[in-house]
């Protein structure tokens, strides 16, 4: 495996493409060329470079199209792209950066300023990298601890929520955890991983330690997400992936923040209107590189109730996730006018079996803004 860096140049002019070349080879780096940006993405794929340098300005796909599409592809998404471009205004530099580029660079252009700035971001993307293998090893001498201690809701009062936990066996697979993200916002947990055996419960201190860890108010829960991801795909076994669903509600500005990893939809409660169930959607974590998570944005306000919780509260006596979601729905406007906590202690009796341990583990938390 060759460890020199390998930079794609993407220009429709062939000169600056010599000049980029010359001035990066000179400096130790590989380098492949092409001259289009309907050639720069298969360009890619197949060589998967370190870094791309992309023209803005170029006779059909421009550079920002080329750059979206990069952005869009599981494959080369993560490839950090620094645009050269005759543009100088901010606002041109504000469409590359929104387009997902790293950094922009503005022609006239000196080839030590490209090579500075392509060690800068290669070293920036090996950190990070790094951090994530980090944490990866981390993890990994988790594997075999026992449960991490649950929060209580008499532990955390000013997070204003309810749970019910229940394992089918002494341990259980699926985990929640709520803690503050920042003096004004708290964080909302739940998430499952796969398998139904007293294994999957060994997971659980290592994956509250992973997303606490990384929650920050710099991050965004999808930027918390990526990140888990890519940790958990290191250290699951192949026959292991984590759905999970994470909230965070900022009771001073009224806003909600919700992603979801292939994870049954939250429900959101508020006085006067009918339950909803939330989107979007995610992909797994732990299931492959690259996965994307979306950010539902929710403006809130006193009194509304979001209710979090995994797939074994609902599929379970023959029902499928959609019937027991419409049972989800009922009991929760049946439920609207009671205490959180007893609301939840309701919804559990309604909608698990009377007696025995359930059949599979079940996590349900009220959150009350």
């Amino acid at each position: 495996m060759n460890d020199i860096p390998l930079i794609l140049v993407v220009d429709d002019e062939a000169v600056n493409r010599k000049i980029l070349s010359w001035a990066l080879s000179e400096a130790g780096f590989r380098t492949i060329s092409v001259s289009s940006g309907k050639e720069a993405l298969p360009a890619a794929i197949d060589q998967r470079p370190d870094l791309i340098i992309l023209d803005v300005m170029m006779p059909g796909e421009d550079g920002f199209e080329v750059c979206q599409r990069l952005q869009a592809n599981p494959a080369t998404r993560d490839i950090p792209v620094i645009f050269l471009s005759g543009l100088s205004e901010t606002g041109d530099k504000l469409r590359g950066l929104g387009a997902g580029a790293v950094d922009y660079v503005t022609k006239p252009f000196s080839g030590e300023e490209v090579v500075a700035r392509t060690r800068t971001h290669l070293r920036l993307r090996r950190a990070q990298m790094a951090l994530v293998a980090e944490q990866a090893a981390k993890l990994s001498t988790l594997r075999q601890a026992q449960q991490a201690m649950l929060v209580s809701p008499d532990d955390l009062p000013e997070a204003c929520f309810a749970v019910g936990f229940l394992t089918a066996h002494e341990a259980g697979g699926d985990i929640y955890d709520v803690f503050a993200t920042s003096p004004n916002t708290h964080g909302y947990f739940v998430a499952d991983v796969t398998g139904h055996d007293l294994g999957a419960s060994f997971w659980t201190p290592a994956v509250k330690t992973l997303i606490r860890q990384n929650t920050s108010p710099i991050f965004s829960p999808s930027d918390v997400f990526a990140t888990m991801n890519g940790v958990l795909c290191q250290v699951l076994s192949p026959a292991q992936v984590l759905t999970a669903a994470y909230l965070t509600v900022n009771r001073s500005s009224g806003k909600a923040r919700l992603v979801r990893a292939g994870h049954p939809e939250p429900v959101l409660m508020r006085t006067g209107e009918a339950p909803l169930l939330l989107a979007p959607e995610g992909d797994v974590l732990g299931g492959f590189e690259n996965a994307v998570f979306e950010i539902r944005m929710i403006e809130v306000r006193p009194g509304d109730r979001f209710y979090l919780y995994t797939d074994g509260l609902l599929e379970h006596t023959g029902r499928s996730l959609p019937q027991g979601q419409g049972l989800l729905l009922d009991e929760c406007s049946r439920t609207a006018g009671l205490p959180l906590k007893d609301a939840v202690k309701e919804m559990l009796h309604t909608l698990l079996p009377e007696e025995g341990m359930p059949p599979d583990d079940v996590v349900l938390m009220g959150v009350e803004v």
